[in-house]
C-alpha cells in the first residue's frame, strides 16, 4: 500500500523545538492572548446565554402553555412544530455566525500567536 503523503519529519535538519511550559505561560499572560480570549468570550458567552434562554422558553411553553403551542397555524402545522424547527434553524445560524467570527477575528490572532511561539520570540 502506498500513499502520496510526505514522510514524517526526521530526515535532514533538526527536529522542530517544542515550546516549554514557561513559554506557554508567557504566551498565556501576553496581551495578544488576552485579546484573543476576550474576542472569543465576547462572542460565545452572549450567544450561549441567548440560546439557552430561547431553548428554556420553548421547553417552558411546551410544558405550561399547551393550548398556545397546540394552536394550528395552517393544516396540521402548529406553533410547537414551528418553534421546534426554529430551534434547529437557530442552532445552524449560531454555528454559521461563529464560523464567520472565528475566520475574521479569532483565526488571525491565533495564527499570529502560533507563529510567534514557533519562531521562539
Amino acid at each position: 500500500m502506498t500513499t502520496e503523503a510526505a514522510p514524517p519529519h526526521g530526515g535532514a535538519g533538526p527536529a522542530p523545538a517544542h515550546p516549554s511550559a514557561e513559554e506557554f505561560t508567557r504566551v498565556q499572560q501576553s496581551p495578544e492572548f488576552a485579546e484573543l480570549r476576550s474576542s472569543y468570550r465576547s462572542f460565545a458567552f452572549p450567544l450561549t446565554v441567548a440560546f439557552i434562554a430561547w431553548y428554556l422558553l420553548y421547553v417552558l411553553l411546551s410544558n405550561y402553555a399547551g393550548g398556545f403551542m397546540g394552536t394550528k397555524l395552517f393544516g396540521n402545522v402548529n406553533v410547537a412544530l414551528v418553534l421546534g424547527l426554529a430551534q434547529f434553524a437557530t442552532t445552524f445560524l449560531i454555528a454559521w455566525l461563529y464560523s464567520r467570527h472565528a475566520a475574521a477575528k479569532l483565526d488571525p490572532k491565533a495564527r499570529a500567536i502560533k507563529q510567534e511561539m514557533e519562531a521562539g520570540a
